[in-house]
């Protein structure tokens, strides 16, 4: 049986129109950093090129050895600069920093992650698979919605998110934005893309 987390896991489900509270649990991924513009970066494209070839070659390990089978999860990414309003108002590309992301299994340890990275550069080494890691994400405590549209259109949802759902909530914005790409931008239109929204955070300090 074929395990497919999108309808498994509760932090994969989100309304659009609709702000939700939720507990994250740990969830484990594969990971690479990087900085800049995501349409003209070529770490950015780099990034994605390392972790598609990767969490594949891992899923087909653990069909085969493991005989667990599952669903490559979509990509993910946290974004994140120190101004939080080049996001929304000021919003600029150039400035923001970011960790593209897949998830992978809890049963995937990192032995089984060492030796697909060997395969991987065995075949066609990506370009940034030296930036690759595996690492397990804490986020806890969120605030998430879905988003269908251009990932332009984000900005006035991410400001009603942080300047009213969450102070009105009696919380505070920890941890970085995370978006999750429901959808292939490379077959799906603009306005009909459907991407997660999520924000974790923690209660608002008192007065």
């Amino acid at each position: 049986m074929k395990t497919d987390f999108k309808r498994s896991l509760d932090a994969y489900q989100a309304r659009h129109g609709e702000f939700r509270i939720l507990d994250v649990p740990p969830l484990r991924y594969l990971m690479v950093d990087g900085h800049g513009d995501p349409n003209t970066a070529t770490d950015y494209a780099d990034a994605i090129g390392t972790l598609y070839p990767l969490a594949y070659k891992l899923k087909f390990a653990s069909k085969q050895e493991l005989g667990r089978d599952y669903v490559v999860p979509p990509l993910e990414a946290l974004w994140w600069a120190p101004d939080m309003e080049v996001f929304t108002s000021a919003r600029d590309k150039s400035k923001w920093s970011w960790t593209t992301m897949i998830m992978v299994p809890d049963w995937i340890g990192d032995d089984m992650f060492d030796d697909a990275v060997a395969k991987v550069a065995a075949k066609k080494r990506p370009a940034g698979l030296d930036r690759v890691r595996i690492e397990t994400l804490r986020e806890g405590t969120c605030v998430q919605t879905l988003h269908i549209g251009s990932y332009d259109d984000e900005a006035s949802v991410l400001a009603d998110l942080h300047h009213d759902f969450i102070p009105n909530a009696g919380l505070r914005m920890t941890g970085k934005h995370h978006e999750i790409y429901l959808s292939d931008a490379r077959k799906v239109p603009a306005p009909k893309l459907r991407t997660i929204l999520r924000q974790p955070v923690e209660p608002a300090a008192d007065g």
